[in-house]
């Protein structure tokens, strides 16, 4: 049967209108009858699985660049450097030599567990032999003062002393005078324990210098 003649009998104008499980007057039949569902709807199309909160026709956030985070080398600080010491006014170089001859282990001035280093610790193989650094009178001679163990003092023109301490054995006694270079001592270890070595100081008066400028 024509469905444009099925359509005008049911005043249908349109028959692409027709809807499923509309009743339709057919001419000629006996009974009421269902007919099967030919034209599936229309189903919207799937959209593509997007993120959450998006769409496909959704426009995508424009993506912002991340704030910058290269950072400007900072220069490194300069290093701090002491400044050389002084020479002090008194400074005569070479007025004295040196006790012996070693690596210095200690300089003036410096400091180990808040010990004040007054002089020069001076390395030396044990028993060596330490010299007079000038002509002079011995005034002491003894393991009296506390720290330095067998210690001998000279006393020399122009009120300058000259300090040795950390001796194995002193080879001289209070009151001897002494000339330059010779042997006063033996090169001991410090009270406390160490490598040998010879404490060395020099005294302006009572005033303890730096004796890298009073020597060769």
């Amino acid at each position: 049967m024509d469905e444009n003649y099925l359509a005008r009998i049911n005043g249908i104008n349109d028959p692409t209108r027709l809807k499923a499980g509309q009743q339709l007057y057919i001419p000629g039949a006996d009974r009421q009858k269902r007919v099967p569902v030919t034209v599936s709807s229309p189903v919207a199309p799937s959209r593509p699985e997007t993120p959450q909160g998006l769409t496909a026709n959704s426009p995508q956030p424009s993506a912002k660049p991340a704030p910058s985070t290269t950072r400007t080398a900072t220069p490194p600080a300069p290093a701090v450097q002491s400044p050389p010491p002084q020479a002090p006014a008194t400074a005569q170089q070479g007025r004295f030599d040196w006790p012996l001859r070693g690596k210095v282990l200690r300089r003036f001035g410096s400091k180990i567990d808040g010990s004040l280093c007054k002089g020069l610790e001076i390395s030396a193989r044990p028993g060596e032999a330490v010299a007079s650094a000038a002509a002079g009178k011995v005034i002491y001679s003894g393991d009296g003062i506390k720290g330095y163990g067998n210690l001998i003092i000279v006393r020399h023109d122009d009120s300058y002393f000259t300090v040795y301490g950390f001796n194995q054995k002193n080879l001289v006694s209070s009151g001897a005078f002494v000339s330059k270079g010779q042997q006063i001592a033996r090169a001991g270890t410090p009270p406390k324990g160490g490598t040998p070595r010879l404490y060395f100081e020099i005294r302006s008066g009572k005033q303890p210098v730096d004796p890298i400028f009073y020597l060769p």
